[in-house]
């Protein structure tokens, strides 16, 4: 099932917390992207519902295989992006925020390229 970039956004920072903390709830997710709590629920309840994530009966969530899959991929895109935008001179702020949308636009056969030719040329 694909997502819409906010949905991938939410996707990504429950990635990126689970990263980060031993568990992960809607509140963290709320502070984490400076989201209001009732918006954080909806899109919490949609990811659930798309089989995303589980919930469990304390509020924690966990990632599926596939939530953790797709959340990888999406997270991969903004970091090679932003990598790729930051070795071209772009400032590090303005790199991560540009690559923060075209992460979600870009194909997977044009990110593919990118990502190649950045390993190659880069690391």
């Amino acid at each position: 099932m694909s997502l819409k970039e906010s949905g991938e956004m939410y996707l990504e920072s429950i990635y990126v917390l689970c990263q980060t903390k031993a568990s992960v709830r809607s509140i963290d997710v709320a502070e984490y992207m400076n989201y209001t709590k009732p918006s954080v629920s909806r899109a919490v309840g949609l990811l659930k519902k798309q089989g995303y994530i589980v919930v469990d009966q304390d509020g924690f969530i966990t990632l599926t295989e596939e939530g953790n899959a797709l959340a990888h991929k999406i997270f991969e895109r903004h970091t090679v992006l932003t990598k790729i935008l930051t070795f071209l001179g772009v400032d590090e702020e303005t790199a991560a925020e540009d690559a923060c949308r075209v992460e979600h636009v870009i194909s997977d056969t044009s990110f593919n390229a990118m990502k190649n030719y950045i390993e190659k040329t880069v690391v």
